[in-house]
């Protein structure tokens, strides 16, 4: 039950400034990103702490390459999105 709790107290906290961060940075309320490039930059930052996270705290997770090919896309993927 507590490992419940905990889960969700890391959610809201991850919540509590998502909500904020977004309406600061989107473009309508004098942020410089579109709602793309907020929700890309939010994918970016979730999966480098989910596999950061993993690997510190599940020590039989092993880190290969299709795992590497698959964050240059992500990087990739920064790009695309925000060239102009």
């Amino acid at each position: 039950m507590a490992i419940i709790f905990i889960s969700w107290g890391i959610a809201l906290f991850e919540y509590m400034l998502q909500v904020p961060a977004n309406r600061i940075g989107f473009k309508s309320y004098g942020g410089p990103f579109s709602l793309v490039e907020l929700k890309v930059i939010q994918e970016v930052i979730t999966l480098t702490v989910f596999v950061v996270f993993s690997l510190a705290v599940f020590k039989s997770e092993t880190f290969r390459w299709n795992h590497v090919i698959g964050f240059i896309f992500l990087v990739l993927a920064v790009y695309f999105i925000f060239k102009k």
